[in-house]
C-alpha cells in the first residue's frame, strides 16, 4: 500500500495496532497488559482464552497461550486479537492442566512476534514460560549488567531480564526466582510456569492488580476480575504487594520475596483502564466512576441542559453527575465499535473525519443544548477538543467539560503509554490556557482529594489512600533515577 495513503501513527506496519500508536486519533492513554493464569484444570487452554478475551481491553497487539501437561509446554502466539489469534484447532492442541495467558500493548518495546507473551526459554531445570503486566524501570540498567556478563538476549522485552536472572542463579527454581524478584525496581505483575510449577507475583507497592480466584478445586489468576466472571470462577482475594504463590502438585504455598512497600495501587485504573465491571480491592469499578462524577458535580456544578459522557470508561462518571445534579444524562456521544483494528482513512486530509467515524455527537440530543461533558483524562488534550468540536458541530449551545481526574502532568514508569512531560497539556498549561484550547464554555478537574474520597480509601493506612498519583503529583513510590537508564512505558 502507498505510504501518501496510510495516516501517520494508525497503520504503521503489517496490521492496525503494530506499533505504539501514540499519532492515533485518539491520543487517550493506551492499556498496559493483561494476564491469565489457570492451576489444576483439564481445560486450561479454554479457560485462558475466555480470561484473555475478556481481558482484550488491556492489549491489542498479540495475544499468547502456553500449557503445561508435567511433562512438556505447547504454546501458540500470535500477532493481532484474542479471537484471531485462536481458534478451535489451536486451543485443542494445546494440551495441560496449568496455563498463563498474555494480551499485550506494547508502549515502549518492539512489536514483534518475538516480544508477543508468554515468553518461553529452556534452562538447566526444563522449560520456562513467563508472562507479566508493568513495566521494571531498571531494566536497562540490569540489561547490560547481565550482557556484560555473557547473557545474550533475544527480545526487547523487558520481561526477558527476569528469566535470565533465574538462570544464571545456583540457587533452586523458587529461591531463584525471589532472588530475581528482588533485583527489579517498578510496577509489575508476574506469572512465571515451569512443567510441573506456577509462580504467581506482585510488586512490592502493588501497583500493577492481579486477583485469586477459585474454580471448583482449581485455581485462576486474572489481572481483573471480569475475567473470573465470563468463566465462572469466584474471586478469592488479590495478591499482596511483595507476595510469591507457588502452586505444584502439593497444593498452594504462599510465600513472600521482599517485604511489602507502602501500597500504591495505580490510580488510573480505577479512572480508565480497568472494566467496569471489574472488582479492586473489594470496590467495583462502576461504583467507584460514579462516585467520581458525584463528587466531580459537589466539587464543580455549572447548570446545564445534559449530562454526557465520552466512551466507554466516563459513562458511569457521567452518571454519577447526572444523579448528583439532577441534570438529565443523555447518550450525547455514541461509539462505533466496528473501526478498531481494520480502520483506515483513504487520506491524511480526512483524519478529523476519521474522528467521526470513530464518535459520533447525537444531533437530536445535544442540539441548542447546554452540554457538560464528562471524561476522565486530558494528555495532549487534542481529542478533547476534537470531542468539543463535535458537539458544536452538532449543535450544542455551550460544552463545559469536567474531568474525572486531577491534571495528568507527569509521565508513568509503571506500564502505562504516556508522553514525556513536554507533550502532556496540563504540564504546560493552566487550567484556563487548557480550556482555550480544547475550545470549551468551561473546565475543571476533579481535586486529589476529592478522587481519593470517591475511590473510598483502598487502604487508609497508607498514604493517599493506598494509592500510585504520580502523575498528577509527581510523587513516584519507587526509585526512578538510574543515571539514565530508566525505563518509561511498557516493553513486557
Amino acid at each position: 500500500m502507498p505510504n501518501e495513503l496510510i495516516p501517520e501513527g494508525l497503520w504503521t506496519g503489517d496490521y492496525y495496532n503494530e506499533g505504539t500508536g501514540q499519532s492515533d486519533i485518539f491520543d487517550t492513554l493506551k492499556e498496559e497488559c493483561g494476564v491469565f493464569g489457570v492451576f489444576g484444570h483439564p481445560d486450561a487452554a479454554s479457560l485462558s482464552y475466555y480470561g484473555l478475551h475478556a481481558l482484550q481491553h488491556r492489549g491489542e497487539e498479540s495475544a499468547g497461550i502456553c500449557v503445561a501437561d508435567g511433562r512438556k509446554f505447547n504454546y501458540h502466539r500470535g500477532m493481532g486479537l484474542v479471537k484471531e489469534v485462536f481458534d478451535k484447532d489451536v486451543l485443542e492442541s494445546l494440551t495441560g492442566d496449568m496455563s498463563i495467558g498474555h494480551v499485550r500493548y506494547s508502549t515502549s518495546g518492539d512489536s514483534h512476534l518475538s516480544n508477543a507473551q508468554p515468553l518461553i526459554f529452556k534452562y538447566r531445570e526444563g522449560n520456562l514460560a513467563i508472562a507479566t503486566n508493568g513495566n521494571i524501570v531498571n531494566e536497562p540498567q540490569l540489561r547490560h549488567e547481565l550482557e556484560n556478563a555473557g547473557s545474550i538476549f533475544q527480545t526487547s522485552s523487558d520481561t526477558e531480564v527476569i528469566a535470565h536472572l533465574i538462570a544464571r542463579s545456583p540457587k533452586d527454581f523458587v529461591e531463584a526466582a525471589k532472588d530475581a524478584l528482588q533485583r527489579l525496581v517498578g510496577g509489575f505483575a508476574f506469572l512465571i510456569m515451569t512443567n510441573d510449577r506456577l509462580l504467581v507475583a506482585s510488586d512490592p507497592n502493588g501497583l500493577r492488580p492481579i486477583t485469586m480466584g477459585r474454580l471448583g478445586d482449581s485455581y485462576v489468576f486474572a489481572s481483573e476480575t471480569c475475567a473470573m466472571e465470563v468463566i465462572g470462577a469466584e474471586a478469592v482475594r488479590d495478591i499482596a504487594p511483595g507476595e510469591l504463590l507457588v502452586l505444584d502438585r502439593n497444593g498452594l504455598h504462599e510465600d513472600r520475596y521482599t517485604e511489602s512497600a507502602p501500597k500504591a495501587l495505580c490510580a488510573m485504573e480505577y479512572i480508565y483502564f480497568s472494566r467496569p465491571d471489574s472488582d479492586l480491592n473489594g470496590s467495583n469499578l462502576h461504583s467507584a466512576r460514579k462516585r467520581m462524577g458525584s463528587r466531580m458535580a459537589l466539587e464543580s456544578f455549572v447548570d446545564a441542559d445534559v449530562v454526557t459522557g465520552v466512551p466507554d470508561s466516563s459513562i458511569s462518571a457521567a452518571i454519577g453527575y447526572a444523579e448528583q445534579t439532577g441534570i438529565p444524562y443523555e447518550l450525547g456521544l455514541i461509539k462505533n465499535k466496528y473501526t478498531g483494528r481494520t480502520f483506515i482513512q483513504p487520506s491524511q486530509e480526512l483524519r478529523e473525519q476519521g474522528v467521526k467515524m470513530k464518535l459520533s455527537a447525537v444531533r437530536r440530543v445535544v442540539e441548542g443544548k447546554r452540554v457538560v461533558m464528562i471524561d476522565d483524562s486530558i494528555v495532549r488534550g487534542t481529542t478533547s477538543r476534537r470531542i468539543v468540536n463535535l458537539l458544536r458541530e452538532a449543535g450544542a449551545s455551550e460544552v463545559h467539560v469536567r474531568i474525572t481526574s486531577p491534571p495528568f502532568k507527569n509521565p508513568c514508569f509503571y506500564g502505562i503509554d504516556t508522553p514525556n512531560r513536554k507533550e502532556l497539556i496540563a504540564s504546560e498549561k493552566s487550567v484556563e490556557e487548557i480550556c482555550r484550547e480544547i475550545n470549551a464554555d468551561s473546565l475543571s478537574f476533579l481535586s486529589t482529594e476529592g478522587l481519593i474520597a470517591a475511590i473510598g480509601g483502598y487502604d487508609e493506612k497508607s498514604p493517599k489512600g493506598g494509592l500510585c498519583l504520580a502523575c498528577f503529583d509527581n510523587d513516584y513510590p519507587t526509585q526512578i533515577d538510574f543515571q539514565g537508564e530508566e525505563k518509561m512505558g511498557c516493553s513486557c
